[in-house]
C-alpha cells in the first residue's frame, strides 16, 4: 500500500493579513474612544426635540457637538456610553463653524485628544463613532477622501479646511467624532451631500481646537462686520485693463445696512468692493474671511469701483451682533 503524499496547509493570504490588521486598527481604535462619545437629545422652542452626538475633550465634562445640534435648545441631556445620562450645559455656540461646547457636572471622564488635522493625509483611514437614527456608539470606517473643502455653514459663511470622508454619515451623526487609529480626533463630523454615496464632511481638527478654546474661554467667537449684503460679480475687462486691477472679480454691493460701517463709509448699492486694507476681496467668502475680531473698532481702507471709477474710503467695521 502505497503511503499518501503529504500535504501542506495553503499558504496564508497577503489579503487577508492586511484585513485582519485593518480590522484590528479599526476596533482597536473604537475600544479606546467609544467611552468618551456622547448621544445627545434636544429640546427646544425651535422644534420638538432633536438629537445628535458628541464626544468629551477634558476630564472635568467639557464636550464638543455641532451648533446646528444644540442651537435654540432650552434642554439638553447627555447620554454617556455607560448608560449614564446628565444634563447638560451650554457653554458656547458658534453657527459660523458649526461648533458648540456643552459642559455636564462630572469629573475624571473619559475624553479624547485632537489631532494635528495639518498632518492629516488623503487615504488613511478614518473612524466615525456617533448616534446615527438614534443609535448610540454605532461604529462605521472609510479613508480620508479629501483635504481642504470648503463647506457652507446654517450662517452663510464658508467653513474652511474641511474633511472629506466616505467613512457613512446619517442624520445623528452630527456632532460626533472622526478619529484616526490612534483614537485621536482629526474631525469633527458635520454633513453629508445626502443625493451622493460616500461623499461626507468633518470640521477639521485643528479649526476645533480654536473655536473651542475660544468659546470655553469667552462663551462665543467674535467677529467683525460692515453691514453689506453682498455678490460676487464679473469686473468689466476695460476697466481691469484701465485700472490695472489683479482680479477678475469683485463684490457688488447689493444691499447696505441703516447706519452701518458701509453706510457710514460713504458706500451705496452699486458699487463694487475691490479690497480691504490692501488685500483684494475678488468673493463674499474672501471679504469675510477678512473681517476678523482684530479689525472690530479698526480703522481700514475699502477699495471699490463706483462706475468707471476706482474709490478709496475709511471704514470702521465693529463688532458682530450676537445671534439669539
Amino acid at each position: 500500500m502505497m503511503a499518501s503524499p503529504l500535504t501542506h496547509p495553503p499558504a496564508p493570504s497577503p489579503d487577508g493579513s492586511l484585513f485582519d490588521a485593518y480590522s484590528d486598527a479599526v476596533s482597536t481604535a473604537v475600544s479606546a474612544a467609544h467611552p468618551a462619545v456622547v448621544h445627545i437629545e434636544v429640546g427646544g422652542s425651535r422644534a420638538p426635540g432633536g438629537s445628535g452626538s458628541g464626544f468629551f475633550i477634558s476630564p472635568d465634562g467639557y464636550l464638543l457637538t455641532n451648533s446646528h445640534v444644540v442651537h435654540g435648545a432650552r434642554e439638553l441631556r447627555v447620554f454617556l456610553a455607560d448608560g449614564q445620562r446628565l444634563s447638560a450645559d451650554l457653554v458656547g455656540d458658534d453657527p459660523d463653524t458649526d461648533l458648540a461646547v456643552l459642559r455636564v457636572s462630572t469629573h475624571d471622564i473619559a475624553h479624547l485628544q485632537l489631532a494635528d488635522s495639518s498632518a492629516v493625509r488623503p487615504g488613511q483611514i478614518a473612524i466615525a463613532i456617533g448616534s446615527p437614527m438614534g443609535f448610540q456608539q454605532t461604529v462605521t470606517a472609510g479613508i480620508v477622501s479629501g483635504l481642504g473643502r470648503s463647506l457652507r455653514g446654517a450662517s452663510g459663511r464658508l467653513i474652511d479646511n474641511v474633511i472629506q470622508t466616505d467613512a457613512a454619515l446619517n442624520p445623528g451623526n452630527s456632532g460626533g467624532p472622526l478619529v484616526n487609529t490612534r483614537a485621536e480626533v482629526i474631525g469633527v463630523n458635520t454633513a453629508i451631500i445626502r443625493p451622493a454615496q460616500g461623499i461626507c464632511f468633518a470640521i477639521a481638527s485643528n479649526t476645533v481646537r480654536w473655536v473651542a478654546g475660544l468659546l470655553i474661554k469667552e462663551g462665543r467667537i467674535r467677529r467683525s462686520f460692515i453691514g453689506v449684503a453682498g455678490q460676487t460679480v464679473p469686473l468689466l475687462r476695460k476697466l481691469i485693463h484701465h485700472h490695472r486691477l489683479a482680479q477678475e472679480t469683485g463684490v457688488l454691493v447689493a444691499g447696505l445696512e441703516p447706519d452701518s460701517p458701509g453706510m457710514r463709509a460713504g458706500l451705496v448699492e452699486g458699487d463694487i468692493l475691490l479690497s480691504l486694507d490692501g488685500v483684494s476681496t475678488p468673493a463674499v467668502d474672501a471679504l469675510q474671511k477678512l473681517l476678523t475680531s482684530d479689525r472690530i473698532g479698526e480703522r481700514a481702507i475699502v477699495a471699490f469701483l463706483r462706475g468707471v471709477e476706482l474709490r478709496r474710503h475709511a471704514i470702521i467695521p465693529l463688532e458682530t451682533p450676537g445671534r439669539a
